[in-house]
């Protein structure tokens, strides 16, 4: 009887309608509430993993063929989330390569030459409370160990030569010989590396919003077309290339005088990507990923987007203070035209091998004129930051190991605002 009750029931409900007014029960409200919360967050979810696989496609499409540098087993078991964890050593490559840069730079037929031109080593610490990049001359001389053919990779590997001029070894052995010698040359291994062109540079730039320098005195340099008066410029695109590339036009007219101009421009990259939140943000993150991908010839351990937005996470929180620009010390030899690492390059080689960060002497003077200090700046404060009590002094604690590097080391930390010495055509 219950079943045949239940039965008239079910067929009476599905011929008449029922019409029902009032509140829903709050079980039934919260129920609805739910299915409502998980659809959002479902689409929610689907949505950005749309995203993410598009993000991921587009930035494979956009890469240039990779670059085996043949030690990337040291990356072995290295998480590809968040910040890096450990260590970081990249070598980044400036080619003067007219090929595929249009007609701004010369004739690629006539100005044949592939040279280094640009050649810096960036270490972040073990602990990411540090990092240093040095630059290496171009016309200094160094040893090359035995390379793989570009040529013939399977055949018969290059013979070791003996003092080289650094910017001629992209030539001889392309992007792995430039890291070999570098590593014979400072005692690290470089697992990660990446080859740039001028329009990548201009590209980067672009990525990253521009970069603010100042400017003492003018600049006025023909060979590049920059012409900068005195003050402060927002650079990017061919602008922010110019200005790296520029040589007569600031300091002493050497390529000395040009790396201290380039490194007034990466401390306040440095200072900008901290201040505006690039380095927290995926969005940013991704658009520098995708340009370098885009611009730059990359090694194997660098293809993976996740590796090097991990990189840029690991100085996130670093320390503006602790972040050196550092030109590696040379002196001329005899005649000229060429330099030699002096006996002080051994304290930065100390340095790299055990993870220490450094100083400079406050007597050190920068010889080749092309930055001068600004007074009147103050390095921007990063964004959020609030300043700490410092923590009282613990007297059983050990000082922390600290580089320091001698006083004919030049450079800047990133937390030091100086500006450009120009040069107009009159001093040329």
């Amino acid at each position: 009887m219950r079943d045949e009750s239940r039965s008239s029931s079910r067929r009476a409900t599905s011929s008449t309608p029922v019409v029902r007014h009032g509140r829903l029960k709050r079980r039934a409200l919260w129920r609805s509430i739910a299915k409502v919360t998980v659809s959002v967050v479902a689409v929610v979810l689907v949505s950005g993993l749309s995203v993410a696989a598009y993000a991921a496609w587009d930035l494979a499409n956009t890469a240039k063929p990779t670059v085996t540098l043949g030690n990337e087993d040291v990356l072995e078991g290295v998480p590809d989330v968040g910040a890096i964890e450990g260590g970081v050593n990249l070598l980044l490559i400036g080619s003067d390569s007219r090929e595929g840069q249009g007609d701004g730079f010369g004739d690629p037929d006539e100005e044949t030459a592939v040279l280094n031109d640009v050649t810096m080593l960036m270490h972040i610490s073990e602990d990411h409370s540090n990092a240093s990049v040095i630059s290496f001359p171009r016309d200094m001389l160094v040893d090359v160990p035995e390379c793989v053919n570009p040529a013939d990779p399977a055949g018969e590997p290059l013979s070791e030569q003996y003092d080289v001029k650094i910017n001629s070894v992209l030539s001889l052995g392309g992007m792995p010989c430039v890291v070999k010698t570098i590593e014979q040359l400072v005692g690290v291994t470089i697992p990660f590396a990446g080859t740039v062109q001028f329009m990548g540079v201009a590209g980067l730039s672009e990525a990253v919003g521009g970069v603010p320098v100042c400017v003492a005195e003018p600049i006025e340099d023909e060979h590049t077309d920059l012409y900068l008066p005195a003050g402060m410029h927002e650079l990017s695109g061919m602008q922010a290339l110019q200005f790296l590339r520029t040589r007569h036009g600031v300091g002493d007219g050497s390529d000395l005088g040009r790396i201290s101009n380039q490194q007034v421009f990466m401390s306040s990259l440095a200072r900008t990507l901290q201040s505006n939140g690039t380095l927290s943000d995926p969005v940013k993150l991704y658009s520098i990923a995708k340009a370098a991908l885009a611009n730059m010839q990359l090694s194997d351990s660098l293809m993976n987007p996740t590796s090097m937005i991990s990189i840029a996470k690991a100085l996130k929180d670093t320390d503006l203070n602790k972040i050196a620009f550092v030109q590696y010390p040379t002196g001329y030899v005899d005649g000229g035209g060429a330099l030699r690492p002096t006996d002080s390059s051994g304290a930065i080689n100390y340095a790299l091998q055990n993870d220490l960060p450094v100083t400079f002497d406050p007597t050190s003077q920068d010889t080749s004129f092309a930055s001068v200090g600004d007074p009147t700046a103050v390095a921007p404060p990063v964004e959020g930051e609030v300043p700490a009590e410092p923590a009282p002094a613990d007297p059983a604690a050990p000082a922390p190991a600290v580089e320091a590097l001698p006083s004919d080391v030049t450079g800047q930390t990133a937390a030091e605002t100086r500006c450009s010495a120009g040069r107009t055509l009159d001093d040329q």
